[in-house]
């Protein structure tokens, strides 16, 4: 079977090449995210390899960017894995696209990539149908996007948008949680909160929890907003969650938000933390920092 290059094509073959030369290894990167049942959601993740490929790519030091879903879709980890042993990488860096620490990337992504051999988490895997693989390429996994300056200057950029300058409103911050680490999700939310009062001058924050730890229930939501507009004329609802989904954004918190009484007293636009170009640069900067700690050099602060 015969294959034609397109100009793209000889374009990424000379970038791997150039890659080679300068590395002595062939280097690929694996965006990875938790995956989910709405296209929109994938493709708002898709959007950061695409806008951060070419960035990535122009020090010859990587041959390639690739995205992976850890559930709910294709491609998944394992499928990407695959292929980069197929192509014969010498190494993948796995760029964890995730707010913070949680039992999906302290265990299950790990455990995905061959990193940990945990019999329990890996059956617990199986049981979700999520394949586990062992690549031939070292891999080596990135710092989590537990990036607080980022994630801050995000909230309070989208929490201005909804204010109205009253100086009489909250805001109720509602992120997925997660139950193994609770109370690294609560100083998270707590963290946000407190820089959102420091550069807004918006007087209380409440958070609750829409992922499985409730059950996907809205009565978190609720009540969240209930709290605020015990203290303040309005409550500005502000999603924590990395991507927008149908279900999350347009029915979970949708839903706490329309049981509340007084609808006039509740602003809620069904957004999320992506897109930000201060994500992308951060992808950037940690694979140009994991690759400079690969070979031992030192990248230039911008």
């Amino acid at each position: 079977m015969m294959f034609s290059c397109t100009t793209g094509e000889k374009k990424n073959q000379d970038s791997a090449s150039t890659a080679n030369s300068n590395t002595g290894e062939k280097i690929g990167v694996l965006l990875v995210n938790h995956g989910s049942h709405s296209k929109g959601w994938r493709q708002m993740l898709k959007d950061i390899e695409i806008d951060v490929k070419d960035d990535i790519m122009k020090s010859g030091e990587i041959t390639d960017v690739r995205t992976a879903f850890m559930e709910y879709t294709e491609p998944s980890i394992a499928t990407q894995m695959k292929k980069f042993d197929e192509e014969n990488y010498d190494r993948v860096i796995v760029v964890p696209i995730f707010l913070t620490i949680s039992s999906h990337t302290s265990n299950d992504i790990p455990n995905i990539v061959g990193l940990a051999n945990d019999p329990k988490v890996k059956a617990s895997l199986k049981e979700e149908g999520i394949e586990t693989y062992t690549s031939k390429a070292r891999v080596i996994v990135t710092p989590l996007l537990d990036f607080p300056t980022v994630l801050k200057k995000n909230i309070t950029r989208r929490a201005k948008a909804l204010s109205n300058g009253s100086g009489d409103e909250g805001v109720a911050l509602i992120a997925y949680g997660d139950e193994e680490f609770n109370q690294q999700w609560e100083e998270m939310v707590e963290d946000i909160g407190r820089y959102l009062k420091a550069q807004t001058g918006i007087g209380s924050i409440s958070y609750g929890w829409c992922g499985h730890l409730v059950r996907y229930s809205s009565e978190p939501t609720k009540k969240a907003i209930d709290q605020i507009l015990e203290l303040e004329e309005r409550a500005i609802v502000i999603p924590v969650l990395v991507a927008n989904d149908e279900h999350f954004q347009g029915e979970i918190i949708q839903k706490g938000v329309d049981m509340v009484e007084d609808q006039k007293r509740v602003v809620y636009k069904q957004d999320a933390i992506l897109p930000d170009a201060n994500i992308n640069k951060w992808v950037v900067k940690i694979v140009a920092e994991t690759v400079a700690e690969v070979k031992g050099k030192t990248v230039a602060a911008k």
